[in-house]
C-alpha cells in the first residue's frame, strides 16, 4: 500500500489539481525554518525543507514567495527587525544555491510583530525564532 500511494503521489504531482505545496506528506508542505536564539544560520535540519522549496522554485518559473523573518520578544524592536531580515536572506541565500532567482523570491521581516504567544521560557520562545516560506496567492 506504502508503495501505491508513493507512486501514485508522484505521479499525480504533475497532473491538474495535485499541489505538491499542499500534500501533507510532500515536504514543500512544511513552510517554517527554526533558528538558534539570537542566530541567522539556517540549521542542519531545515537545509532539506529550503533546498526542496528552492528546487520548487527553479521548476516552476512563474512561481513566487515570500520569506517572512520572524523574532521573539526578547531585543529591541530594532533589533529584533534586523535580525528577522538576517533570518529571511539566510533562508533565500539556501535557496538561490540550488537555483531559485531572486525575482522568485522576497523577503520581509515582522521582527517581533507576529509573535505567537505571551512566552516566559525559552520553549515558547523558540516558536517564534523562524522564518516562514509563503507562496504568492496563499
Amino acid at each position: 500500500a506504502a508503495d501505491g500511494s508513493a507512486s501514485t503521489g508522484a505521479a499525480s504531482q504533475d497532473s491538474v489539481g495535485a499541489n505538491p505545496l499542499k500534500d501533507p506528506n510532500n515536504i514543500l508542505s512544511k513552510r517554517s525554518v527554526f533558528f538558534d536564539f539570537d542566530k541567522d544560520e539556517v540549521k542542519p535540519e531545515y537545509r532539506a525543507l529550503v533546498e526542496a522549496h528552492g528546487k520548487y522554485l527553479v521548476a516552476n518559473p512563474n512561481a513566487k514567495l515570500s520569506i517572512q523573518g520572524n523574532a521573539d520578544s526578547r531585543g529591541s524592536r530594532e533589533y529584533n527587525l534586523a535580525l528577522g531580515q538576517r533570518r529571511s536572506v539566510a533562508v533565500k541565500k539556501a535557496m538561490n544555491v540550488v537555483g531559485a532567482q531572486d525575482k522568485q523570491i522576497e523577503t520581509v521581516s515582522y521582527g517581533e510583530e507576529k509573535s505567537t504567544q505571551t512566552c516566559k521560557d525559552d520553549g515558547c520562545w523558540s516558536h517564534d525564532r523562524r522564518a516562514d516560506i509563503v507562496y504568492d496567492g496563499e
